[in-house]
C-alpha cells in the first residue's frame, strides 16, 4: 500500500485510495462485496437528486466482464484482465422530457468516488480508467443515445507487481504525488494561496 504524504492526517479511506495495476488474478469477490460497490454509488449526492449515474459491471469469467475487457485500450487490456470486476460508468445526459441533464458527469463522478471508496473499505483497490473505445461499449451493450459511457473501472485485491510489464511495475512502485496545497487552494483572487 502506498498512503497519500498529507499535509494533514486524512481519514484511511481517502489516505489509502490508489490505483494500482497489480492486481490478484485469483481473488473473487463475494456477492456482498460486489453489491456493497453499487450501493456506495447509490447513495451518493447528485445535483437534485437526480441521480445520473449507471452502471454496466461484469465479474472476471462472465460475459459482461469479457465483453468490457474487450472495449479497453492496449494499454489497460493486459493487467485489467486480472481485476476481479469491470464496471462501465455510464452519465445520463438528459432527463425525461428531453431536456439536458446539468451535471451528470459530475454526479456520475461523485458515485464513482463512492465506489471506489467502498472498495477501500473493503480491502480490495480500484483503477479508473479512460482508455477504452467509448463506441464499442455503446455497441457492445447497447447504451441509448441520451447516456455516455465515460469510464471504466477494475475493482480486485491487490497483486503482485513482479508481474507487470516493466514500463508499469515502474508506475507501480513510483511515490505517489500531488500539486501542492500552494497551488490548489486560492483566497482572495485567483493564485492568492490559502495555505
Amino acid at each position: 500500500m502506498k498512503p497519500a504524504d498529507s499535509s494533514v492526517p486524512l481519514q484511511p479511506l481517502l489516505a489509502e485510495r490508489w490505483s494500482p495495476r497489480a492486481l490478484d488474478p485469483e481473488v473473487e469477490l463475494t456477492d456482498k462485496q460486489f453489491t456493497a460497490l453499487f450501493e456506495a454509488a447509490r447513495w451518493a449526492p447528485s445535483w437534485g437528486n437526480t441521480q445520473p449515474a449507471r452502471y454496466i459491471a461484469g465479474r472476471r469469467g462472465d460475459s459482461t466482464f469479457d465483453k468490457l475487457h474487450g472495449t479497453l485500450s492496449r494499454g489497460n487490456h493486459g493487467w485489467a484482465g486480472n481485476a476481479s470486476a469491470l464496471v462501465l460508468g455510464v452519465a445520463k445526459l438528459s432527463n425525461d422530457d428531453g431536456e439536458t441533464l446539468p451535471y451528470g458527469e459530475y454526479g456520475l463522478g461523485l458515485a464513482t468516488e463512492n465506489l471506489v471508496l467502498q472498495a477501500v473499505g473493503e480491502g480490495l483497490v480500484a483503477h479508473q480508467m479512460a482508455g477504452f473505445d467509448r463506441d464499442a461499449a455503446r455497441e457492445a451493450f447497447g447504451i441509448p443515445a441520451d447516456y455516455e459511457p465515460m469510464v471504466v473501472i477494475a475493482v480486485g485485491a491487490p497483486g503482485d507487481a513482479e508481474q507487470l510489464p516493466e514500463r508499469l511495475r515502474e508506475k507501480e512502485s513510483a511515490p505517489r504525488s500531488r500539486i501542492p496545497l500552494t497551488e490548489f487552494v486560492f483566497s482572495d483572487s485567483w493564485q492568492e494561496p490559502t495555505f
